[in-house]
C-alpha cells in the first residue's frame, strides 16, 4: 500500500479528551467524598450502597458509579453483593488481624531498604507529615489524623524503592484506615503521638534494624488498642451525606 493509499490515524477532537479529562477528575472527587466518608463513619459499616441513590446525589450514570464502587471494593472499602448491590465492608476481628499480619510482614521488612535509601530531604518530608497528623489529632480531626497517618505508612513504603510493595502498603492502609475509624478510639490511633518522630530517627541514622523492630511494636500497639464490637446494619440517607 502507498503513503497516498495508507489509513490516517484520527486523533480524538481536543474538546473529547478535555471532556474525559473533567470526567475522569469528576470520578476521582466522588471515589474521594464516599472514601472520606466511610473513614469518617459518616457512612457506617454494613450500610447499603445503592446505585441509583448515589447517582442521582452526585449527578451522574449509574454505569459511573458502578466503576466508583469497584473501585472502593478494590481497596476493600465496599463489599459487593450479587443480586443485594454494594455495602460498606464490615471488617471482622479476623480480617483485622489479617491486615495487621500483613502489614508486620511487609513494612517491617521494608525498613532496612528504606534505612539506606533514606537522605535529609527524605526525612525533612516525613516529619512534616507527622507533624500535621499531631495537629489532626489535637484539633480532634480524628477521620483527617487517621488518613494522614496511613499517607505517612505509604510514603515510607514508597522510599524503600519497591513500587510493587508500596502499593500494596497502600491497599493495607486503606483498609487498616477502616478498621481503625470503626474500632479504634476518639482522640487516639493507637499509638504514641511521637512514635512517627522516633522512627524517623532510627531511619536518618541508618539503623535499618532498629527501625523495623520498631515498626513492629508500632504497629502491634495499634492492633491491640482496637475494641472489636460490631454495630448494627444501618441505612444511611445519601442526600443528607453528600447533598451538602
Amino acid at each position: 500500500m502507498s503513503d497516498a493509499q495508507a489509513p490516517v490515524k484520527r486523533r480524538a477532537p481536543a474538546k473529547e479528551v478535555k471532556n474525559s479529562k473533567e470526567g475522569d477528575e469528576r470520578h476521582n472527587a466522588i471515589y474521594r467524598s464516599v472514601s472520606d466518608a466511610i473513614v469518617e463513619q459518616r457512612l457506617k459499616p454494613g450500610a447499603r450502597l445503592r446505585e441509583d441513590a448515589l447517582a442521582d446525589v452526585f449527578g451522574i450514570s449509574r454505569t459511573g458509579i458502578r466503576k466508583i464502587l469497584q473501585r472502593l471494593a478494590l481497596e476493600q472499602l465496599v463489599t459487593l453483593t450479587p443480586r443485594r448491590g454494594a455495602s460498606v465492608t464490615r471488617p471482622t476481628a479476623d480480617e483485622a488481624k489479617d491486615v495487621f499480619d500483613a502489614r508486620q510482614l511487609i513494612e517491617c521488612g521494608l525498613m532496612p531498604d528504606v534505612a539506606r535509601r533514606m537522605g535529609e530531604k527524605e526525612a525533612a518530608e516525613l516529619r512534616e507529615m507527622a507533624r500535621q497528623e499531631r495537629q489532626a489529632l489535637r484539633s480532634g480531626q480524628q477521620s483527617v489524623a487517621i488518613r494522614l497517618s496511613a499517607d505517612f505508612h505509604v510514603r515510607l513504603a514508597q522510599l524503600s524503592g519497591n513500587a510493587t510493595l508500596a502499593e500494596f502498603v497502600e491497599r493495607l492502609c486503606s483498609r487498616a484506615s477502616l478498621i481503625l475509624a470503626v474500632y479504634g478510639h476518639r482522640g487516639h490511633l493507637g499509638c504514641e503521638s511521637h512514635d512517627h518522630d522516633d522512627l524517623i530517627g532510627y531511619l536518618e541514622a541508618g539503623n535499618g534494624e532498629r527501625a523495623k523492630a520498631f515498626m513492629s511494636r508500632h504497629l502491634k500497639a495499634i492492633e491491640a488498642s482496637l475494641s472489636m464490637v460490631e454495630e448494627e446494619e444501618n441505612v444511611p440517607d445519601l442526600q443528607q451525606i453528600f447533598g451538602g
